[in-house]
């Protein structure tokens, strides 16, 4: 590989782009092009330089700023910046996770971090001028899930009769996504860094939240089964409202984290609202097939995940936090055997919906709109509109063409 000319780099540096990137030696050393030779495999030559044994050429870190999708001015910081990327991490069991799906998860964030602020910018400079959402950090945590909930109804002008005419979680989702968008936040569907092959599970995050007065973002994990998305996105949202940014895991439990707990609450109450749920006290002495079928009348009954009502059932101690925790596990496994069968079941030819069907679902109708607008304004160039997109410049007009998008 030509190097070009050397330049002095801490090897640290290039050590933790990598693993921050979620990159092994062998797969960074393929996408920075080296080669094996008689003497070293790529992967060899890498860890060489990152172990100090010889200085980077221009050639390199040209490749490794797309590589491992950071700013070149990144590699000349005398020392690995310390972790903070993220906002809080909500999750609760992260030591199941590997360290490989943590760094493609720092990876997303950081990603959608850079888009973020590229959107903020263009909005700053719009002719229209733009005002702070009001709504962002306008919550305490103190003010119990009731009042928040009535405040998110509020801005999203969302009522429980909407819900319940919903036929079925996707519908709901795309209900809930819309009025989300409507009041200034983008709601974005992302499970990887830009490839199959850096796809993260749904075991590893359910959603994120990156909190800002002009453009807040809400990432949900399109690997996560549709069902769970609704809850997913009104717990994000209520991240939003609380002004707390952050990684969320999937339920398992009720959280000991009191913001995650609170946002799991807010989420349960905006979408079983208490007053239209029966009493279920009786299965306080049921057997474990009667709490089973009563969680899964109730989640069809309102469009939502069993996950998520078997939450709201710990929640009111009509269940144990036992029973809870042994329907979670048996739901995840349910799903990850359903995702397993789908997988298998799919045929060569079923090709699905075109790319930009599927990005512009992905995407979002909001965010489509605002850089649409920021084209025509031109606050934003077609290269800029093209990383908040994650697209090259080229697609950004055939993606940008059609004002609607049907989801998958």
């Amino acid at each position: 590989m030509d190097i070009g000319t050397s330049e002095r780099i801490n090897p640290d540096i290039l050590k933790w782009a990598r693993e921050t990137a979620g990159l092994s030696l062998a797969e960074a050393a393929e996408k920075l092009g080296l080669k094996d030779t008689a003497k070293a495999t790529a992967a060899e030559k890498l860890h060489k330089l990152e172990a100090g044994g010889g200085d980077p050429g221009q050639t390199f870190l040209r490749k490794a700023v797309a590589a491992y999708r950071r700013p070149l001015i990144t590699f000349y910081l005398p020392a690995p910046p310390k972790r903070g990327e993220r906002g809080e991490d909500f999750r609760s069991q992260t030591g199941a996770v590997s360290a490989r799906d943590n760094a493609t998860l720092d990876a997303l964030v950081r990603d959608v971090r850079a888009r973020q602020q590229i959107l903020r910018e263009a909005l700053e400079d719009s002719d229209d001028g733009t005002e702070s959402l009001p709504f962002v950090g306008s919550a305490y945590v103190a003010d119990g899930p009731r009042s928040v909930v009535a405040a998110m109804r509020t801005t999203l002008g969302i009522t429980e009769h909407q819900q319940r005419l919903c036929k079925g979680a996707t519908q709901l989702f795309a209900l809930l996504r819309s009025a989300a968008e409507r009041a200034g936040i983008y709601v974005l569907l992302l499970g990887d860094v830009g490839s199959y092959h850096s796809d993260i599970g749904e075991n590893v995050f359910r959603g994120f939240s990156l909190v800002d007065e002009l453009a807040p973002f809400v990432v949900i994990n399109d690997n996560d089964a549709e069902v769970a998305r609704p809850f997913t996105l009104i717990h994000e949202l209520a991240h939003i409202w609380i002004g707390a940014s952050g990684v969320s895991g999937p339920l398992r439990g009720v959280p000991e984290n009191i913001i995650e707990r609170s946002c799991n609450d807010i989420a349960s109450e905006f979408l079983l609202p208490p007053d239209a749920i029966p009493d279920f006290s009786n299965l306080q002495t049921a057997d474990f097939d009667g709490v089973y079928a009563a969680v899964g009348r109730l989640a069809d009954l309102w469009n939502v995940s069993e996950p998520a009502v078997a939450y709201r059932f710990a929640q009111n101690g009509w269940i144990s936090g036992a029973v809870a925790s042994s329907l979670f596990v048996m739901f995840a496994e349910r799903w990850r055997r359903e995702k397993e069968r789908e997988k298998q079941n799919k045929k060569p030819e079923d090709t699905g919906l075109s790319f930009y069907t599927v990005r512009r679902h992905r995407l979002g109708a909001g965010l489509l709109a605002v850089v649409r607008r920021a084209l025509q304004e031109e606050t934003l160039t077609y290269t800029r509109a093209a990383k908040i997109l994650g697209v090259g410049p080229a697609s950004v007009p055939p993606l940008l063409r059609e004002e609607r998008f049907s989801p998958r």
